[in-house]
């Protein structure tokens, strides 16, 4: 007895061999090449819960309150000089360096008698060669924005001291020469304008210094009088 088949069967069954065939070899070929066809994330370690993997950095998400303020400071070289000491005030601050003139002034502390107030005014050769002085301060009176205030200043003296004059000196490298800057501080000196700092230079022209007046009775100014620049 003879059987029949259907036509087209085996060619039909030969292919769908060959397709099942050609599916195995293809996912063979892909396990292969999974390396490059992982989507982003899989087959890397999992990162480590609530920290970074590059040390020093943190992400903007898992900042918390303090966490830059905790942060170490920044080492910082060790301080040159004396720290001992307590830190200078503005009005008697070092200068930075001397002058290209080579000569610096400094003002001292302000000194009070019966409405009046006067400071003593020094004048130093810090360069390395003798600087001629023959003559008076420049000094001005300054407002709390730095601008000039009307106050005459003359020179000449006045209740807390007499001015003898200017005169000639060579003054040589590290010696000082001082005048005396006085003014009327109450209310009977006339018309007081209030300044809130002084600026001082060696001579008109020359690199000044701005000291800070500190202390309403201080503070009040009529006019200012000085003495010229003197060793003594």
């Amino acid at each position: 007895m003879s059987v029949q088949r259907p036509a087209g069967t085996g060619n039909g069954t030969r292919r769908a061999v060959a397709a099942v065939s050609l599916a195995g070899a293809l996912a063979l070929a892909l396990s292969g090449c999974a390396g490059f066809l992982v989507p982003a994330g899989e087959g890397e370690a999992a990162p480590t819960p609530g920290g970074s993997s590059t040390p020093g950095l943190v992400h903007a998400e898992k900042l918390r309150p303090g966490d830059l303020s905790a942060a170490p400071p920044a080492t910082r070289p060790p301080a040159t000089g004396d720290a001992s000491g307590p830190a200078p005030s503005p009005s008697t601050a070092a200068p930075g360096g001397c002058p290209s003139s080579g000569v610096v002034v400094d003002m001292g502390e302000v000194q009070a008698a019966v409405g009046h107030r006067a400071v003593s005014l020094t004048l130093t050769n810090c360069g390395g060669k003798p600087f001629r002085v023959n003559g008076y301060p420049s000094v001005r009176a300054l407002d709390d924005k730095g601008d000039p205030l009307p106050v005459p200043v003359n020179p000449g003296s006045s209740y807390m001291g007499t001015d003898r004059g200017p005169k000639e000196v060579m003054l040589k490298p590290g010696e000082t020469l001082r005048s005396l800057l006085a003014w009327v501080s109450t209310p009977t000196g006339g018309d007081l304008i209030e300044g809130d700092a002084l600026e001082i230079a060696p001579a008109p022209g020359l690199e000044a210094r701005t000291f800070p007046l500190e202390g309403n009775d201080v503070r009040l100014l009529d006019e200012l009088n000085m003495t010229a620049w003197r060793a003594e």
